[in-house]
């Protein structure tokens, strides 16, 4: 499936819609603007939250955990110490981990597990604001893919926000 992510480029807090390939909204984050640390509902197009997002302030390095109907579903972590490219853990419960590595400084980068590429992000076509075009393979859980997309954004970017 692709999706399109965009960041809202005048919002309180960091706010982001996702449209699937036919350009239609189907997903919306709502960034709290006044909260420590990140903070973000992942909900759908009526209001109904699905995920939510909140970074960890007491870890060592750049740290996020994402949970759905209260129950922690996973914790995306940035590596500190990686040589020419930037590389980020997504453990979630059981052996189904992903990595997300690539170019995140110009936000290219993919999402495998065991080696398989099974989703792909790309900056590479949008410019205006915080836009990403994201492909992820059938059989995914592209809700967990998209939310850890984001944290990743807000890891390496989140002080760029209207910079582009």
């Amino acid at each position: 499936m692709r999706y399109v992510m965009r960041q809202k480029f005048w919002s309180w807090g960091d706010d982001f819609t996702i449209q699937d390939e036919a350009g239609q909204d189907v997903f919306y984050l709502d960034g709290k603007a006044f909260s420590l640390g990140d903070q973000l509902s992942f909900q759908d197009l009526e209001g109904n939250e699905l995920a939510f997002i909140r970074q960890k302030l007491l870890a060592w390095g750049p740290t996020y955990e994402i949970y759905r109907r209260g129950e922690l579903q996973a914790v995306v972590k940035k590596a500190l110490f990686t040589l020419f490219q930037c590389r980020f853990s997504v453990d979630v419960p059981g052996p189904d981990d992903l990595e997300a590595t690539g170019d995140l400084f110009d936000h290219e980068y993919s999402f495998t597990r065991g080696g398989e590429t099974v989703a792909t992000i790309s900056k590479r076509w949008f410019s205006w604001t915080d836009s990403y075009g994201v492909e992820i393979a059938e059989g995914e859980d592209d809700l967990l893919i998209l939310a850890s997309a984001v944290v990743i954004d807000l890891a390496c970017h989140g002080d760029e926000k209207g910079d582009d």
